[in-house]
């Protein structure tokens, strides 16, 4: 049809920072040419994707009624070229995504080369390479190594063998901080044949065997290459905005801005009113809180014993039962994700087994904190939610690699006693880990004993090692003082990217 649908304008508006569009009306003169080259159908609306190659489309759909949903999945599956250009550490994180367990593998496939405005044989090979071996768990991208000097010396060896050369990198990331293991190449990325072959015999072994990436390092953040020309389309679009604003305002009649003016003034009312109603009910807080604690004070007058509980504790608490909730994915948003600032949300590991007594004896370890408004109680099932457990101790680990992290042992690993003090607004954990009992160290003893007593050659039966519910509940023996360490601000707290959805 002559004009542009407006289906086709809104989509082109939402993907307007990634894509270029454009419209072909079919009746018009010259188009046959354009219709006959790329076997269009006229009587059907077509939309053509090109990539890398100009004269053949990387993906085309077809159909009479063209919906929203179609037309939204077909951009997404084709948001990126077959070997984009790294310009931004954003870009990184969408094309290289950071893998959450071992079944959800990504890798990338990077080419560090010079840029060049000429022909770049080492280009043209890397991206007939890609076009020819697209997989779903592997990602082909490129560097110019002269514009992200940084990021290209992390990944190559020292010495003068890839000195203004390309090479070719595989790498797996590990975290949100920059973590990753790789392996480069030995010899540099020339396109030939022998390099192509090389390179896919990496790849199929590496379906085989993950630890073909044996080294391990931490990559700088890439430079944004374009943050300069975001910087003035900003400004550009905030003087246009302003031009027009000052233009409407006096040569527009006064009867037209009376809804906008009205709309403006009705918002500042709403919101001084809003104000001025929170001040009053931190007011009221604070004098029904301050009541108590000077009728303490005038009776404790007499007495001058120190008391270390009362004046670690902010406030007595106002209910005679301490109150945990479940965290869900109902109540996970509320929570935690959209938490007041200075709010803390203490979470207690448990599972369907311990359930009872772990919850019975953290009750009694934090009654006397629930006095203070800021902190919220909760607890999380260990056999519904491991996975995001698992992910979110992963910032809690130590620089240093940890080998087989993935062992036969990986799903029988116990956390039930452990409590995390969650902070929504401010994204970082403190984590409290339970000792080990001194009855299990004496049980595990004596079942050491028992053991090397039977290879000995004692005729008795098969020893009895079995804990008890005393040292269950000893798991949580050393909250209380956890917990005025935390309300001290003493605690080491461990920062995350963002929280993870609670599947």
């Amino acid at each position: 049809m002559p004009a542009v649908p407006l289906l086709y304008k809104l989509t082109a508006f939402a993907h307007k920072d990634y894509l270029s569009f454009g419209y072909v009306h079919v009746g018009l003169r010259g188009v046959e040419e354009m219709t006959r080259q790329f076997n269009v159908n006229v009587y059907a609306p077509t939309i053509l994707i090109f990539k890398e190659h100009v004269n053949k489309p990387a993906d085309a759909i077809q159909a009479r009624g063209m919906k929203k949903q179609v037309i939204d999945d077909f951009i997404a599956q084709n948001k990126y070229l077959l070997a984009a250009r790294l310009t931004n550490q954003k870009l990184f994180h969408e094309l290289c995504p950071v893998k959450r367990s071992h079944r959800q593998r990504k890798y990338c496939v990077i080419l560090l080369t010079a840029e060049a405005t000429n022909f770049n044989k080492p280009f043209e090979a890397f991206l007939a390479f890609a076009l020819a071996n697209t997989q779903d768990t592997v990602r082909f991208v490129h560097v110019y190594s002269n514009r992200q000097q940084e990021f290209a010396n992390t990944l190559l060896p020292g010495g003068d063998t890839f000195r203004g050369k390309s090479a070719v990198s595989i790498l797996e990331r590990r975290n949100t901080a920059g973590r990753v293991v790789y392996k480069t190449l030995g010899e540099p990325w020339t396109g030939s044949e022998s390099d192509k072959f090389i390179l896919l015999g990496y790849l199929d072994q590496l379906r085989k065997d993950p630890a073909l990436l044996s080294s391990e390092a931490v990559l700088p953040d890439l430079t944004d290459e374009l943050a300069p020309m975001f910087l003035l389309r900003w400004l550009y679009s905030a003087s246009d905005y302003i031009s027009d604003c000052w233009g409407s305002i006096f040569h527009n009649d006064w009867r037209e801005m009376m809804p906008l003016l009205s709309l403006v003034f009705s918002a500042l009312f709403i919101l001084f009113g809003t104000v001025i109603v929170q001040a009053f009910s931190d007011s009221n807080d604070e004098r029904e809180s301050t009541l108590p604690e000077k009728e303490e004070a005038h009776e404790k007058a007499g007495k001058t014993e120190p008391s270390f509980t009362k004046e670690s504790s902010s406030k007595v608490p106002k209910k005679g039962f301490v109150e945990v909730t479940e965290l869900t994915d109902i109540t996970y948003t509320s929570n935690l994700v959209r938490l007041r600032p200075g709010h803390m949300n203490v979470v207690l590991i448990l599972s369907n087994s311990t359930k009872t007594s772990l919850l019975q004896k953290f009750a009694l370890e934090v009654y006397t904190f629930t006095g203070s408004s800021c902190l919220h109680f909760s607890f999380l099932s260990l056999d519904k939610h491991r996975e995001w457990l698992e992910y979110l101790l992963e910032f809690a680990q130590d620089a240093a690699p940890i080998p087989n992290q993935y062992d036969k042992h990986f799903m029988e690993r116990d956390y039930t006693g452990y409590v995390l003090a969650l902070n929504g607004h401010k994204k970082y954990f403190c984590l409290f880990k339970p000792p080990k009992p001194v009855e299990e160290e004496e049980a595990l003893g004596s079942c050491a004993d028992l053991d090397s007593s039977l290879r000995l050659g004692d005729p008795r039966g098969k020893p009895s090692c079995g804990l008890g519910a005393k040292p269950l509940k000893g798991k949580l023996s050393r909250l209380s003082l956890w917990m005025e360490r935390l309300l001290e601000g003493s605690l080491q707290r461990f920062y995350i990217p963002s929280w993870p959805e609670l599947d």
